[in-house]
């Protein structure tokens, strides 16, 4: 499959060479790109702040959205502080800088998305996440008090799979833990409303830190990180967050005017996955965990039968160039019942002469 080269806005659908194909691919997981009322909010707040910010967040003169945001995103997602970035990756890279000293091990799960991973880090794909948390156990059991950093996401988008972290209370207790979790494709789908799942993971006995990116279900160009007072004052005290810029303003303004529109949009989302769910379920060769937008297949040919009937769908390696292709289908809020019907029919019949 070749890469589409677009000139035109990707919406639930896309125009290639004269033709449209629905689209059912990208993180795009409530569709924010495609609320008119939503783009109305952003170019009014592009009126009122610029197109962009490049001063930096400690500079002597300063935007109050960014705080504000900052407040209201950790409140909600039951953080005692957040801070925001200009991109998911950069967050995550600088949470994990400040994490990683003087730990004396370090535990990375098997599918820890690229942003939170240390510097170096060949990243072992052979262990299934339970086997990793067996091994992990098994080191805390037998070794001597240390301070122990744990990485991981909160779910795994690419099968997909919803991960537990419960089994870190039954870690021995001579051990200093900080957990830090990667919430990219958790934002705006999993948790509670479209905070994330800082607020299910509170509870544990571990330093708990949040990072992510919001570009993709949350649809803003930005990243953020949540946590502790403490943990998040000398993140906010590093040199990358005092001399980097900040996202474009008007996205946060947006988000803080729109919250009714965010929640309309998942609402959307959930009846979309209701419904598609029952259209496909005695459709084989699908894998897909319950409310969450992305149904995987492993059977290569299924993408070019799709595309053949109209039908784009997520398939390159990831995430580096030698990783085995991914295939996922990804359902949005932006997705209309018809939309959602016509796949269901091309995948029944794939699957049926599979």
């Amino acid at each position: 499959m070749h890469p589409f080269l677009l000139t035109s806005k990707i919406n639930r659908t896309i125009l290639h060479e004269g033709r449209d194909y629905l689209f059912f691919s990208g993180t795009a997981y409530l569709g924010m790109g495609s609320s008119e009322a939503f783009e109305e909010l952003v170019i009014s707040g592009i009126k009122k702040y610029g197109l962009n910010h490049g001063l930096s967040r400690i500079n002597n003169v300063r935007l109050a959205v960014y705080e504000q945001f900052e407040t209201y995103f950790a409140e909600k997602a039951g953080a005692d502080r957040a801070l925001v970035w200009s991109s998911g990756y950069l967050a995550g890279n600088a949470a994990v800088n400040h994490l990683r000293k003087g730990m004396d091990k370090v535990f990375v799960a098997p599918d820890t998305h690229p942003a939170v991973l240390p510097e170096d880090w060949a990243l072992d794909p052979k262990p299934t996440f339970a086997e990793w948390v067996s091994m992990v156990g098994a080191f805390c059991e037998k070794n001597s008090a240390q301070k122990i950093l744990i990485l991981g996401n909160a779910l795994d988008p690419l099968e997909p799979s919803l991960h537990d972290y419960n089994w870190i209370q039954t870690l021995p207790l001579k051990h200093e833990y900080t957990l830090l979790v990667d919430d990219s494709h958790a934002f705006g789908v999993a948790g509670e409303g479209i905070f994330g799942t800082y607020r299910q993971l509170k509870h544990l006995s571990v330093n708990l830190v949040v990072s992510g990116s919001l570009g993709k279900g949350i649809g803003l160009p930005a990243g953020i990180i949540l946590g502790n007072l403490e943990t998040i004052g000398l993140i906010e005290n590093h040199q990358t967050f005092r001399s980097s810029s900040p996202p474009p303003p008007a996205y946060l303004d947006a988000f803080l005017q729109g919250q009714h529109l965010y929640v309309e949009r998942k609402e959307k989302l959930f009846n979309n996955l209701e419904y598609f769910s029952a259209l496909t379920k005695n459709t084989k060769g699908l894998t897909f965990i319950p409310r969450y937008p992305v149904y995987s297949f492993t059977d290569p040919n299924w993408v070019n039968h799709l595309q053949e009937h109209g039908i784009i769908v997520s398939s390159f390696p990831y995430p580096s160039a030698h990783s085995r292709k991914v295939n996922r289908i990804v359902i949005s809020a932006h997705h209309e019942e018809s939309d959602l019907y016509t796949l269901s029919k091309v995948l029944g019949a794939i699957a049926e002469h599979s």
